[in-house]
């Protein structure tokens, strides 16, 4: 089974998450938020043993609890930036292409 680990020059080790990680990780979430099964500030213990079980299933690769709610706390940080970018004039959401629109001015004034 692939640790999926890289060393940093502190000893620490990261977790390099891959689409399909992700894909597995959000499919339980999903499963779970769907039933209703949510504590109140969070997930409940036995949702991060199914994401934790899932994700090595799907994916041969060895992970904990603490990479789960790692990964989730990356995503609430994008959700975050996304939904402040589309609470903006000229950003908008493309659903066929599941990506975020910007008008050509508002890309200029930002880029240039």
């Amino acid at each position: 089974m692939d640790l999926g680990m890289d060393s940093t020059k502190k000893g620490r080790s990261f977790l390099k998450w891959t689409d399909a990680m992700d894909k597995a990780m959000l499919d339980v979430f999903v499963e779970y938020y769907t039933k209703g099964v949510r504590a109140q500030n969070g997930w409940k213990p036995h949702v991060y043993t199914a994401v934790v079980k899932k994700v090595r299933e799907k994916c041969q690769i060895e992970l904990t609890k603490d990479n789960i709610i790692s990964r989730s706390k990356t995503f609430d940080k994008h959700y975050a930036i996304v939904n402040k970018m589309l609470s903006h004039s000229g950003f908008g959401w493309d659903n066929e292409k599941n990506m975020i629109t910007v008008e050509d001015d508002v890309w200029n004034t930002y880029v240039i």
